[in-house]
């Protein structure tokens, strides 16, 4: 028999945000025109040309099929553990702890993955108008300390800082997307891009790959669920309005630029931006916006990288509180802030994990972007996937051992949870394939980074003991023949 752990003294959060709120965390974490400005070159580069925009749909598809049977499964999964609960609940504690560790790891090497980019980025803004050329981490770290700033207190002020960074970056892509149909680009509306001949080629699959690295952080909806004004429509209204969002904006953006610079011409140009010849985005933003809009652009960059490390910051903070009101991590990472309503404590040792992980990285002397951030950004590719595949399994395993809840809702807790699960089967395979793509790296060492969300969950597997829902709450009882979920 394992042994129970429970946190003595389970803590809550609380706060009014409403579903806007909500999606600006995810989308923020998104951080949309980074995926513009760098996985778009990287899809029409390397996938399938011109064909790209459709890699994500296909990829905003398969995120929507999930959603159905997470929102389906959500009123039975009664606190803010994300995935972490949803597998916890389906598949039992030892599951459920390998995915909060898993979790971790991948949302952790994210975002000093986007530290690096961020130092990157700030250097060449600096130099681009005539400053000093400064050591990249200087930059890093310095936002890195404003994130704790941001962190530590009520998540209604992050909410406000994301938000006002969010509309400012969709709001310049939105316009160069405006402009570009409006004139026809450069050669008229490129409509081969809906081409089978040209979407289903060899590079579909890394088109998809990418499309998916841009999702990353989808889950925020479900962690910010004590904190969410009415959980129960706030949080499923808010997953599909994110996926419907990023999916559209993707698309819809990637589109534009092929069709900015012309058809016969889009890869050559966005293998240019791989090469460090040009910038796709920026390049097609001064052709179309003229000089100020791109800088414009330029320096909105920045404001999505810092949106995304603060918004990956706040997920990871609550993922380490939840877990600590189960006992599993230490009490005192459990306790929110008497003043701020935040996890505060747990918030701190984010700061100082993301601060030793990322100056690790600095001693080793990798580059900013193929080291830090192409190995960092396949870590969490491949536990992002993970993690959902994972889910769709705890989803079609609850209900089957509840027919009573499952009762008239066969497509929503069967049909969609399945297709999903072979959705993401396929993705995965996709990712693994395709793996040294993301991160920049030799076989070997790619090989060695794709374990290492693996090597997460076998290890929470390994620890896990029994625990109760750090809520307090007790999802529906199982039927008396069918083994007890463990949570």
């Amino acid at each position: 028999m394992t042994e129970t752990r429970t946190a003595p003294h389970p803590d809550r959060l609380s706060g009014q945000l409403g579903t806007g709120s909500i999606v600006f965390m995810v989308i923020a974490a998104a951080a949309p025109l980074t995926v513009i400005g760098g996985n778009v070159p990287l899809a029409v580069g390397v996938g399938n040309g011109v064909g790209a925009p459709v890699g994500f749909l296909i990829a905003a598809l398969v995120l929507l099929i999930f959603s159905v049977g997470f929102v389906t499964m959500t009123p039975h999964v009664r606190e803010a553990g994300a995935f972490f609960s949803y597998v916890a609940t389906g598949l039992g504690s030892r599951a459920g702890l390998g995915t909060a560790f898993t979790a971790l790891v991948a949302y952790t090497a994210i975002q000093v993955g986007v530290y690096g980019y961020l130092g990157w980025a700030a250097n060449d803004l600096v130099t681009t108008f005539g400053g000093p050329a400064l050591w990249w981490p200087l930059y890093s770290f310095a936002a890195l300390t404003i994130v704790a700033f941001l962190g530590y207190r009520h998540i209604e002020l992050s909410a406000r800082v994301l938000g006002v960074a969010l509309v400012l970056e969709i709001a310049v892509v939105v316009v160069l997307d405006v402009v570009v149909f409006g004139q026809g680009g450069r050669h008229g509306l490129v409509l081969e891009t809906f081409a089978p001949e040209n979407v289903f080629t060899p590079g579909i699959g890394v088109a998809v790959l990418f499309a998916l690295t841009g999702f990353i952080g989808f889950e925020a909806t479900a962690v910010f669920r004590d904190e969410a004004r009415d959980p129960e429509r706030t949080i499923p209204r808010a997953t599909y309005l994110a996926v419907i969002i990023i999916g559209s904006f993707y698309a819809i953006s990637c589109w534009a630029l092929i069709t900015g610079v012309g058809a016969g011409d889009a890869v050559a140009v966005a293998q240019k931006t791989l090469a460090g010849e040009g910038n796709f985005l920026l390049d097609t933003a001064g052709t179309y916006l003229g000089p100020v809009l791109r800088d414009v652009m330029q320096v909105l960059l920045i404001t999505s990288l810092f949106a995304c490390v603060l918004s990956f910051h706040n997920v990871i903070a609550r993922y380490q509180f939840t877990l600590a009101n189960k006992g599993v991590l230490p009490a005192a990472l459990g306790r929110r802030h008497a003043r701020h309503s935040a996890p505060s404590r747990s918030s701190v040792l984010q700061s100082i994990t993301a601060f030793l992980v990322l100056a690790l990285l600095v001693i080793v002397g990798l580059d900013p972007l193929v080291g830090v951030f192409g190995s960092m950004a396949g870590v969490a590719t491949v536990g992002m996937v993970l993690l959902m595949l994972a889910t769709s399994i705890a989803v079609v395993v609850f209900f089957a051992r509840r027919p009573e809840a499952a009762r008239g809702r066969t497509f929503t807790t069967r049909v969609a949870p399945v297709a999903a699960t072979v959705g993401l089967l396929l993705s995965l395979w996709l990712v693994l394939s395709n793996f040294t793509l993301v991160t920049g790296g030799t076989p070997g060492v790619s090989i060695a980074l794709a374990v290492v969300p693996a090597v997460a969950f076998l290890l929470g597997v390994a620890l896990g003991g029994r625990f109760t829902l750090g809520s307090g709450d007790t999802p529906p009882t199982p039927p008396a023949d069918a083994p007890a979920p463990g949570v």
